[in-house]
């Protein structure tokens, strides 16, 4: 009903919008649509698929059984889970505690500290002198090289310092009134009213830490150390030749037919973005909160 009492020229921008849209989510979907049929399909017939492809040639779990019992992808996924979530704890809990004490006016030294936090952003340090910092630090080879890195972000930092200030004042002071301490009045009133802020910046660990992966290059040695994004890279850009004789190992113990380094590529890809594409609908509830539903519901 709504668009028939449109004009034809906003018929004709709606109609265009739409087509924009959905021809942006065939380009975005098509290529994940692809890796999935190359994954799922019979490796014998991988060879003979094209990159539009979106549907399964024959079908079998082959390609994702072998990948699963792989050791360095078990590895990897284990490494990945751990480093992603110690990290986004570490960093939601630093940068809130930080970014609340930034907020308020009466901190001693408030705009010099905010200063050192831009400081930080416009002078970032290179990788010779964080090397040689992690170095002294007795840091390299351990999973905290890559868990401390950037453990308070400063772009996150300044977003949620901004959502804090905008929390009405009398609400803190009805919340000192009644005999709260700062404390409380952080855990009890601040944190449940910048639950949108703190699920979109721990959206931003979560990406941020799980597709790290050049800095795990670079500090972790001990191949059992690294995380599945270095264990992707084994597989797809170096094209790993023992990567691919241990998957075909894999195979064999299984009875499953050869893998190709093409299906051994799809399903490592499809294994990195799945998780982060599993958890973005559980947080996006959070973004279409209002930010003081809490305090209205109160």
């Amino acid at each position: 009903m709504a668009l028939s009492r449109k004009t034809p020229i906003e018929r004709i921008e709606y109609a265009i919008i739409v087509s924009t849209l959905l021809l942006l989510v065939v380009v975005t979907v098509q290529p994940i649509l692809n890796l999935l049929a190359v994954s799922l399909s019979e490796p014998a017939k991988v060879p003979g698929m094209s990159g539009l492809t979106i549907i399964p040639r024959g079908f079998s779990f082959e390609v994702w059984s072998v990948l699963l019992q792989h050791p360095n992808v078990q590895r990897g996924i284990f490494n990945s889970i751990f480093i992603t979530a110690v990290s986004t704890v570490i960093g939601v809990v630093g940068t809130a505690l930080m970014a609340w004490g930034l907020s308020r006016p009466g901190l001693p030294g408030r705009k010099a500290l905010f200063i050192l936090v831009l400081v930080t952003i416009v002078f970032e340090p290179g990788i010779i002198p964080d090397y040689f910092v992690n170095k002294r630090l007795g840091l390299l080879d351990s999973y905290w090289s890559v868990i401390l890195f950037k453990a308070v972000n400063a772009w996150y930092l300044i977003i949620l310092i901004r959502f804090f200030e905008e929390i009405p004042k009398e609400l803190l002071e009805a919340a000192e009134l009644d005999g709260a301490n700062p404390f409380q009045v952080f855990w009890h009133l601040v944190l449940p009213l910048a639950k949108p802020a703190l699920a979109t910046i721990s959206l931003f660990y979560l990406v941020f830490h799980w597709n790290e992966f050049f800095r795990a290059m670079i500090y972790l040695n001990d191949q059992g150390k690294w995380p599945l994004q270095v264990v992707l890279r084994q597989f797809v850009i170096d094209g790993d030749k023992v990567a691919i004789v241990g998957a075909n190992n894999a195979s064999n113990n299984t009875g499953a037919s050869q893998i190709d380094l093409r299906s051994l590529k799809a399903g490592m890809i499809l294994l990195t973005i799945v998780p982060i594409l599993a958890i973005y609908p559980l947080i996006l509830k959070f973004f279409t909160k209002g930010t003081m539903s809490g305090a209205l519901k109160g």
